[in-house]
């Protein structure tokens, strides 16, 4: 039996990638006649609709709203460094302020970097260079566009 999970790949009608969607949302916009099957897996149907793997918009959407800065998250801070320690390289789990809190630093993009336990712990109420632990990235602001492609 197939389950009807997953995500399916969005077009606007320019083929311009514009992200994913979740399969059950992506029936409904065939429903609605709002997308059509831009690529399908053979031979599978979803009633009278093709099984969709990318679906292309019948309209045109103007995407300016994609393409400005971000809300802050914390899976936003782990995905934007690719779950990996800002320090280290190693596995990160949790998120460091380059800034401690406790002295003034905030929860933005600019004052946070994925780390791992280990060098969070070590980095401890401390700036980088207090530490002396050099950073492998330079924090930066994505856009919208770019937190929904990591989604």
């Amino acid at each position: 039996m197939t389950t009807l999970s997953g995500s399916v790949l969005l077009f606007n009608a320019s083929f311009e990638p514009l992200g994913r969607v979740s399969f059950k949302h992506a029936v409904k916009m065939l429903v609605r006649e709002v997308a059509v099957v831009h690529e399908a897996h053979p031979e599978r149907m979803i009633g009278p609709y093709q099984w969709p793997r990318a679906l292309r918009l019948v309209r045109y959407v103007a995407t300016k709203w994609l393409y400005r800065p971000a809300g802050y998250t914390r899976q936003g801070v782990l995905a934007r460094e690719r779950h990996r320690c800002a320090y280290c390289g190693g596995r990160a789990e949790t998120i460091d302020h380059l800034l401690p809190r406790s002295r003034g630093g905030a929860w933005t993009w600019l004052n946070t970097v994925a780390a791992c336990g280990p060098c969070n712990e070590r980095k401890g109420n401390r700036t980088p260079q207090e530490a002396g632990m050099h950073l492998r990235v330079v924090p930066w602001h994505p856009t919208r566009a770019q937190v929904a492609a990591w989604s």
